[in-house]
């Protein structure tokens, strides 16, 4: 059985103005949009789970969890127009993105 290599890619969103609920609903119709990349295998739109340990970073607004078959794909993903669009409309919206890209260690 061959061992399947998913490219994760897994974006955090802080808005400039967190409170702002057209803001956050914005990113989130941007995002949802976005969800109709052909490459993208599965994808998660997330927001701090409100649990309290000190590991537990919950100062991001939102997050986007991808799946990926492979780094191609994410690739492709990245230059897909529907990608550029999102970033062009939903950008001035966020104060600060950061990406964590992972694959699998075998």
């Amino acid at each position: 059985m061959r061992m399947q290599h998913l490219f994760i890619h897994h974006v955090f969103f802080w808005l400039k103005d967190p409170a702002n609920s057209s803001h956050r609903s914005k990113l989130i119709a941007g995002l949802e949009k976005l969800a109709s990349v052909g490459t993208i295998r599965t994808c998660h739109i997330g927001m701090p789970a409100g649990t309290d340990r000190n590991v537990i970073d919950t100062t991001y607004t939102l997050s986007w969890l991808l799946t990926f078959d492979s780094r191609e794909d994410q690739d492709l993903y990245q230059e897909d127009p529907i990608h550029l669009e999102f970033v062009e409309e939903c950008s001035p919206l966020w104060q600060k993105v950061v990406v964590y890209d992972s694959v699998d260690v075998r």
